[in-house]
């Protein structure tokens, strides 16, 4: 794997075409697990745009999207000793901005979402981690109440579920998540059931519990999450709350844009409150409760991370282009600055590889 015994790598992909922005790529660091303070250790130029990263589940290969019009997907090996990272190959998202990307369980194909085209795409995977062409690609439809943020759709996120048999999409322009049934013999995304979220909502990422009985949306234009108990065996899900993201009173600007769990609790990034939001998860209903809120030390907090060994949490902040490391307490959820922090020109995907 792409770590030493002592010390996680994290991967930080960034915006490269963006104006003000001085990024040449994606960057690579070390944590110190003791204390959460990072070292820099190589740049890795030429990317442009980077905007998502992820790993393949076997660790020996890097995906970064390539956020623009002509969008694409760049695959990367990764040296297990030496930590150094070399350009595969690159295809075609099929679509316009693309903007996330995932792996199925398997790790024979990557699923990416094209934001402003409004579609999804499928890419195989080979062997030596390059990627192929798309073997599919679909075109989501409908908009929403918005009228600058939802006059079309716009694919945020596709992941796979728990059992790998069906891959959830969320279209923030639509306020629709999509379900496909993933053909993984021939590379097919096929429509199963789409579910309509509340209007204006405009859902972005998700995540499932542990226990894949649960699922949580994050809404980025109304600033809430939903959850849904999921049904795997029909690849179906029923809404049994939603809560806001913000404190009581809070009448600002907000845009929400990650999610993760660690252990209890469930944090939400709040670009505008610029805060993570911790909930406590109850396992027994997969109900949200809220515990705190802790500001991200910067400016629009895009993607977080939290290390392999659930101490610590790194956030990008996007508009002061800087990372921002918290100690994390496992019993109570809460967050606490280490004081340790890097700068780099605007980050907003970090990935640990492991």
């Amino acid at each position: 794997m792409f770590v030493t015994s002592k010390n996680p790598v994290l991967v930080v992909g960034t915006y490269t075409e963006h104006e003000g922005s001085q990024s040449k790529g994606i960057y690579v660091y070390r944590m110190d697990p003791s204390t959460g303070q990072l070292s820099f250790e190589r740049e890795v130029k030429g990317v442009r745009n980077p905007s998502y990263l992820e790993f393949h589940p076997e660790k020996k290969f890097l995906y970064a999207i390539n956020e623009e019009e002509a969008g694409g997907v760049s695959a990367f090996a990764i040296d297990p000793t030496s930590g150094e990272v070399t350009l595969l190959n690159a295809s075609s998202s099929r679509g316009q901005d693309p903007c996330y990307i995932s792996i199925e369980q398997t790790g024979r194909f990557a699923l990416v979402a094209n934001y402003s085209s409004g579609n999804v795409s499928m890419l195989p995977i080979r062997p030596d981690g390059q990627l192929g062409p798309a073997t599919d690609v679909v075109q989501h439809s409908g908009s929403s109440v918005d009228p600058e943020r939802q006059r079309e759709p716009y694919a945020h996120c596709i992941r796979p579920d728990p059992t790998n048999r069906f891959a959830i999409a969320a279209d923030l322009g639509a306020d629709k998540l999509l379900i496909y049934r993933m053909d993984l013999e021939n590379g097919k995304l096929n429509k199963h059931a789409e579910v309509k979220v509340h209007p204006g909502a405009g859902p972005r990422h998700l995540i499932f519990h542990r226990n894949g009985k649960y699922m949580y949306v994050l809404n980025e234009l109304n600033s809430t999450v939903i959850v849904y108990r999921y049904h795997s065996d029909a690849g179906s899900f029923e809404e049994i709350q939603t809560i806001t993201t913000l404190p009581q009173g809070y009448k600002g600007r907000n845009l929400c844009a990650d999610l993760h769990i660690c252990g209890n609790y469930l944090y939400a990034s709040n670009r505008g409150h610029d805060s993570l939001v911790c909930f406590f998860i109850d396992e027994n209903t997969g109900k949200l409760i809220y515990r705190n809120h802790t500001s991200t030390g910067g400016k629009e907090p895009r993607n977080f991370a939290i290390d392999p060994s659930g101490a610590f949490l790194l956030v990008a902040n996007q508009n002061t282009h800087n990372i921002v490391t918290f100690r994390m307490d496992a019993e109570s959820g809460q967050l606490s600055m280490t004081g340790h922090g890097v700068n780099v020109s605007m980050p907003v995907c970090v990935k640990f590889a492991i």
